[in-house]
């Protein structure tokens, strides 16, 4: 189960339910020619009506849409595990949300819709990479990517390093077939352990051939890293971006490893231009380290019709 179903586990759902779009339309006269959002920004509203919702996300200015799982071809305990959570979530909608893949593909595309990348669990990468590189090439997308390493292994060193094997493993099957495999690295493993570094084992330990990375850029911060100076000493490794700013600089009280850490800090979260983030040195290092995708995701997003244009809006002059 990824980190971000536990944290909603333990939140209410007063808050989930302003990720409703209630008719939001922006009238911005220059959207970006690329302009990605995270589709778990919006659950709620896709899964209300995926048709409405996605129109709204292409009608502010978004027209690169990441999806996350699971999918019907997804490992059948990450379904479980998912099911498990949807009644405390309070929608139940992930993957294609109740579209067929064919009927979801056609609806993105006519509104405008490219799919470079698709979130998904560590026992699909492992155990279903053909169904879930052939998903991925009827979608156009590049990356197949896992949100996060689950906590039952990254307790120690030894886990990481243990990872860092399976990615590479994943990473070469992801090859094979087209397609290639990222890491979205949330902010834990980025203090030291024992004197080392915990994410530094896993781009040490994977082939930078065939691992490659998404950054997000508010949990990078809150887990005592420099976006940037990560950026710099790993190029060309990370291919995408989680895109939100921070009100104020704050950081986890120990490793970011589980939701009591985590929910502390979601008040801190804001729309790209409204916090600390020095975005204008952030994204020309981006850009001239291999970053290729920008996707806005702002977890559970009070109003998205205000917050998700402001990004744009801001983020367009920038891009």
């Amino acid at each position: 189960m990824i980190p971000r179903r536990t944290f909603i586990q333990k939140t209410s759902l007063a808050g989930a339910a302003a990720l409703l779009l209630p008719g939001c339309i922006s009238n911005l006269k220059n959207p970006l020619k690329t302009m990605g959002i995270q589709l778990f920004t919006v659950p709620l509203s896709l899964s209300a009506d995926v048709r409405s919702g996605l129109e709204q996300l292409a009608a502010m200015g978004f027209n690169q849409l990441e999806l996350f799982g699971p999918y019907p071809f997804s490992d059948p305990a990450n379904i479980t595990s998912w099911k498990a959570v949807t009644p405390m979530l309070g929608f139940d909608g992930s993957g294609y949300f109740g579209l067929s893949q064919t009927e979801f593909l056609n609806l993105a595309r006519t509104l405008g819709f490219s799919i470079p990348s698709m979130h998904t669990d560590l026992a699909t990468l492992e155990n279903n990479m053909d169904a879930l590189a052939e998903a991925a090439q009827a979608a156009g997308a590049t990356y197949l990517v896992l949100p996060s390493i689950p906590e039952e292994y990254r307790k120690d060193l030894d886990g990481y390093r243990s990872m860092a094997d399976r990615f590479n493993k994943i990473g070469e099957k992801a090859l094979e077939r087209g397609v290639r495999f990222a890491y979205h690295n949330h902010g834990y493993g980025l203090k030291e352990k024992e004197g080392i570094t915990p994410i530094d084992l896993i781009f040490s330990g994977t082939d930078p051939q065939s691992v490659f990375f998404e950054m997000d850029i508010f949990w990078t911060m809150a887990g005592g890293a420099d976006p940037i100076s990560l950026i710099e000493k790993h190029p060309n490794r990370y291919k995408m971006m989680h895109l939100k700013d921070m009100k104020e600089l704050v950081y986890f009280a120990e490793d970011g490893d589980n939701p009591s850490e985590w929910i502390p800090l979601f008040p801190y979260m804001c729309s790209a231009g409204q916090g600390v983030v020095d975005w204008d040195r952030l994204i020309t290092v981006a850009k001239t380290s291999g970053v290729e995708h920008f996707f806005v995701e702002q977890d559970m997003v009070a109003n998205p019709e205000i917050a998700l244009p402001q990004s744009i809006e801001f983020l367009s002059k920038r891009l």
